[in-house]
């Protein structure tokens, strides 16, 4: 008797105890998904198109139909040519992917580097954004360009997704270099260089 009244006693007082209630999250704020060290290959026909690196991807889920990746420690980017050379690179501190109704929008910012190893060429920005329907990169900020031709600066630049012809929209204080010199080695692909050439 004395036994059953202590047990009803305890489960009494246990009841009592209220388990305290924990913050809400919002799913929109807190990541679905964390990934370190994340490499991603987008090939056709066994080919490398494109290959990205990142030492972590967030990504982030919302009840609209818009999802996004965020890349807060960089995000590296290299498009390969229809041959498979490493034609094209981007490098930025972050990344934001945007899925939205079948449509993938990228931005990089923050010391955003482009190169084009074929064409020796070299551009700096603070921000790119990347259309892969549209197959181009574009920005608004001001932009460096260094070519084996000379160095341009201006604001605002649109190209293809491989940086092959990019054209700044507002250039400014550009210049040239003029060489005459008939025994300079034309620009070198150093990213997909084997070695010279064996006479035979």
């Amino acid at each position: 008797m004395v036994a059953t009244v202590f047990i009803v006693a305890t489960i009494a007082v246990s009841c009592r105890n209220k388990i305290s209630q924990t913050e809400d999250i919002d799913i929109e704020k807190t990541p679905s998904q964390v990934v370190e060290n994340i490499v991603m290959v987008q090939s056709r026909n066994s080919l490398a198109e494109f290959r990205m690196q990142a030492p972590l991807l967030e990504r982030y889920d919302s009840d609209s139909e818009e999802s996004y990746d965020l890349f807060p420690k960089g995000l590296n980017v290299y498009g390969y040519n229809e041959e498979g050379l490493l034609e094209t690179s981007i490098v930025s501190n972050e990344a934001k992917h945007i899925t939205k109704k079948g449509e993938e929008k990228w931005s990089a910012y923050g010391n955003v580097v482009i190169k084009n190893f074929i064409k020796g060429e070299q551009m700096e920005t603070d921000t790119i954004y990347w259309d892969q329907k549209e197959k181009k990169i574009y920005t608004h900020c001001y932009v460096k360009l260094f070519s084996p031709q000379g160095f341009m600066q201006g604001i605002g630049m649109e190209s293809d997704e491989m940086a092959r012809n990019a054209v700044l929209l507002n250039p400014f204080d550009g210049y040239a270099i003029i060489n005459n010199d008939t025994t300079k080695v034309s620009y070198v692909d150093s990213a997909n260089f084997i070695g010279p050439l064996v006479r035979r």
